[in-house]
């Protein structure tokens, strides 16, 4: 029994040392004391093994000399790549048959780590066993191929690693090859291309830790290579790539490491939440505008980009499995312009090439050449073209860039279909796009740190051009006709490609004003190129003003003529309007789902075409208006079944206010009036109407009308977690209101009706005086206050607008969202005495926008100067931290 305890004893003390030397090892690394954190963490825990290995009550059990055993380190463990919380991957490997007492050896060494707290994945099997297996299943192979030797019967391990090689990889290189490949396609289609994402995976993702340890695998498997440095003694990466290589991959580790730590688990998601932590913990301060956060990010981005190239590069060149093909010279059929220099290009495995370097120092035109080859054939260049252009890119100076041979080549890129081969992507990564428009750089790996924008700004302005030349192609994923009917109906295309291509590139410049910023930048770069005065004109035009729609359609109240008037204005010509609507749509789509839904579409699509005809027949004529109104008198007193009811329909018809005749269909006021038949004596009565695509409900609330009416349906709807899009407010002669809400339906559409039902109930409360709206909201905005915005906050905002609207005083709300911030706007606005007429919710980047078009109760704007300020301060009270 002693015996017993003092072996517990001497092995609690084994872990417990472990434990204690991890504990002191993460925090050198963390203070950075340590700079080589995985291969130490890697060997105390090899230490750990062979202690437990020389002290094992087990092991004169086993009798190792007549059952020989190893253990082995397997993945990331037998990489000597050991991150903080990474699993620890053992393989128990005996000689021949695995006997009973491996379970004790598992007890006896696994289970005390397991007490300490560790994720140790363990495996005990026979030679035959692990080399059976290995062969059906590669995954298996994989771990094995990074196997490393820690205690036992070395022999063992070196016999293991014999027969994978000649049982297993000589006979089936090319089918693992094949697999590897086929996996890492499905892994990125899952996990995505984490070089531009903003909460990348930074292992299994493309561009990440997994990327590199395919590469390990597929030279151990050709070449046998053991360690990295091999890559460059064996010649498959050049002593650049090599130290490029090593050097991304170091940042990268760190990064995950930190995360780790941050994280208090195993983490390889880079979710918001972690980012700003992990960019304070690499010490990094606010520079040229960019916040500590996304100055991280664009490090983290590039260096993902450079091992997502580097994978792609090698997989090219190694995971070829066809049989050669002789090269092939492109054929005068195949030139361009009939220009001889073509002959310097040809076709190899099915990938452009070079015919030689000396070619290229002959005639540097080939450098872009290449690429418009790529984007007509629809054939990538190869890894090793793609080294001689990064070699070469010096030869690309002012000549080169001014040239009309280099113009006109990259607009034929520029307008080519990018559905197989994207080649301007390919002249990002090569560094060509920077070479090239030297401007590019600024934006290049530029993150926007928010939840709006999906992918840094380059990549972004790609996706947009994209996805223009996508509009009424199979490639479409809109599947929206009209895009591609007005992209094939511009005269001329290429002032909007080149619009697209630099929309946001005054990104690059310190504090705002991009748009103004970029269009002056373009404004240079075009005018050394010799570009036409009016093509500069359209092309600067569509830069400066490739917000205006989309702030228009989200903002400003598209029934009022003013609105669309005041764009027109602007715009002045169709075919701009056109090119400025496809850039807007591409850009939005180009963003991301907060920036692009259904509902955004919507409302572009009537600002679009209500623009569309201003610019067509002049601004919407009173006769015309007046027109409309009387035809829709007319339809509606057709419906009367009687002289009486005909009667009442025109007393009724004189207390609708003329915006609302205007603006309101005639089956919608018939449906109105029903609503309104049924009000008699009560608060209100409301419809609750379901959209043809399901995706919002329209509620219609006619009601007598009062003070605060907008602030108590807006906190009900609250209550009931109803997220509100957009309203409209009317209110007839005869003091009834007629409110109109665009909402996103409940989440749980089962239950629909009973929310329903539940919300009518409190509003009818809360206009009985029996529920206050305020104490009811406090737990749902008191839970808030706990949250932090996962973005690096900016300052909140109002501003009071009296010039953009004849009849309505604007209040634009910029804040972050929570719940009850609209009903704690519009009570505010309440207590201000005014009336909300037409309410807009928007997004801008990571804050909301919620604008209000107002009157006081008499009817009248508020332009007076101390009570804009009295609005200010009531709004700023609700939104703390608002600077006025």
């Amino acid at each position: 029994m002693s015996e017993s305890k003092d072996i517990k004893v001497r092995h609690e003390s084994v872990s417990e040392k472990l434990r204690k030397k991890k504990k002191h090892l993460i925090l050198d690394f963390i203070s950075g004391k340590e700079r080589s954190f995985m291969e130490r963490h890697s060997r105390i825990l090899n230490d750990y093994f062979v202690e437990k290995f020389k002290s094992s009550g087990v092991d004169p059990e086993i009798n190792i000399a007549k059952n020989p055993y190893a253990i082995i380190a397997l993945g990331g463990y037998g990489r000597e790549e050991q991150c903080i919380h990474s699993d620890v991957d053992l393989l128990f490997l005996f000689e021949k048959n695995v006997p009973d007492e491996a379970d004790n050896i598992i007890q006896e060494i696994v289970y005390p780590l397991w007490d300490i707290g560790l994720d140790v994945g363990h495996s005990t099997r026979s030679l035959k066993e692990c080399v059976s297996l290995s062969g059906e299943d590669f995954v298996v192979l994989t771990s094995v191929l990074d196997a490393r030797f820690i205690c036992g019967m070395s022999i063992l391990y070196s016999e293991l690693m014999r027969q994978i090689r000649e049982k297993v990889i000589r006979d089936k290189s090319d089918k693992i090859i094949k697999w590897l490949v086929q996996s890492g396609i499905n892994r990125h289609g899952r996990f995505g291309d984490s070089a531009y994402l903003l909460e990348p995976n930074i292992k299994e993702g493309q561009g990440g830790l997994r990327d590199y340890h395919t590469m390990l695998w597929i030279a151990r498997i050709k070449y046998n290579i053991k360690q990295p440095r091999d890559f460059e003694y064996y010649g498959l990466l050049s002593h650049s790539e090599f130290r490029i290589l090593k050097e991304a991959l170091s940042f990268i580790w760190d990064a995950r490491n930190r995360l780790h730590y941050i994280a208090g688990r195993k983490c390889d998601q880079l979710y918001f939440e972690y980012q700003t932590e992990l960019a304070n913990a690499l010490n990094l301060r606010k520079q040229n505008g960019l916040q500590p956060v996304e100055r991280f990010l664009a490090r983290l981005h590039s260096r993902m980009e450079l091992l997502k190239q580097q994978y792609l590069m090698f997989v090219g060149e190694q995971a070829y499995t066809e049989k050669s093909k002789p090269a092939k010279k492109l054929n005068t059929q195949t030139q361009i312009n009939g220009l001889a220099q073509i002959n310097n290009i040809e076709v190899k495995r099915g990938m452009l090439n070079f015919v030689s370097s000396e070619a290229i120092l002959d005639s540097p035109d080939l450098l872009i050449t290449i690429f418009e080859e790529s984007a007509r054939l629809q054939v990538p260049l190869s890894s090793e073209a793609k080294r001689q252009l990064k070699e070469f890119i010096y030869l690309i100076d002012d000549d080169f860039r001014n040239s009309s041979f280099a113009l006109k080549s990259f607009e034929r890129i520029l307008f080519a279909s990018s559905a197989t081969i994207d080649v301007l992507n390919d002249m990002l990564s090569t560094g060509f796009l920077v070479r090239f428009i030297p401007e590019f750089k600024s934006i290049v790996n530029r993150i926007q740190f928010d939840e709006y924008h999906l992918y840094p700004v380059a990549r972004h302005s790609l996706l947009t051009v994209q996805t223009i030349k996508n509009f009424g192609t199979s490639e479409d994923k809109t599947e929206d006709q009209l895009y591609g009917n007005l992209y094939k109906e511009l005269s001329n295309k290429r002032l909007l490609l080149w619009a697209a291509l630099f929309h946001d590139i005054g990104k690059g410049e310190p504090a705002g004003g991009h748009s103004q910023k970029g269009a002056k930048i373009v404004n240079d770069i075009l005018k050394k190129r010799d570009f036409k005065k009016s093509d500069i004109e359209t092309i600067t035009f569509l830069i400066n003003e490739h917000l205006l729609l989309i702030k228009t359609a989200s903002r400003r109240d598209l029934n009022d003529e003013g609105t669309a008037i005041t764009c027109a204005g602007k715009i002045k010509d169709i075919e701009r309007l056109i090119m400025l609507y496809l850039l807007t749509v591409s850009d939005s789509i180009s963003t991301g789902p907060k920036a692009w839904n259904e509902w955004t579409a919507a409302l572009l699509r009537t600002l679009f075409l209500t623009v569309l005809s201003i610019l067509k027949k002049g601004e919407l004529a009173t006769g015309e208006a007046v027109e409309a109104v009387n035809k829709k008198k007319e339809e509606l007193l057709l419906s009367a079944s009687s002289l009486q009811e005909k009667q009442k329909l025109e007393l009724l018809f004189e207390v609708m206010s003329p915006r609302y005749l205007l603006y309101t269909s005639a089956q919608d006021i018939l449906e109105h009036i029903r609503l309104y038949k049924k009000l008699g004596n009560t608060d209100f009565v409301w419809k609750v109407t379901r959209t043809s695509d399901s995706n919002t409900r329209v509620v219609t609330i006619c009601a007598i009308d009062r003070p605060g009416l907008f602030s108590k349906i807006s906190g009900v709807f609250t209550l009931n977690s109803i997220d509100i899009l957009d309203t409209q407010a009317y209110t007839w002669r005869n003091n009834i209101a007629l409110d109109i809400f665009k909402v996103k339906p409940p989440l749980d559409q089962i239950f629909e009706t009973e929310r329903w039902d539940k919300a009518e109930a409190n509003l009818k409360s809360a206009l009985a005086g029996e529920l206050n709206l305020t104490e009811a909201l406090k737990e749902k905005m008191s839970a808030y206050q706990s949250l932090r915005p996962r973005a690096s906050k900016r300052p909140n905002r109002i501003v009071v607008d009296n010039e953009s609207s004849s009849f309505f005083t604007i209040i634009e709300v910029f804040a972050y969202d929570f719940p009850g911030l609209l009903f704690s706007i519009t009570d505010a606005l309440f207590r201000c005495g005014l009336d909300v007429w037409v309410s807009k919710i928007s997004t801008k980047v990571d804050q909301v926008v919620d604008v209000f078009y107002v009157r006081d109760f008499d009817g009248q704007k508020v332009d007076a100067p101390d009570r804009v300020l009295a609005i200010k301060k009531a709004l700023s009270d609700v939104l703390p931290g608002t600077g006025i």
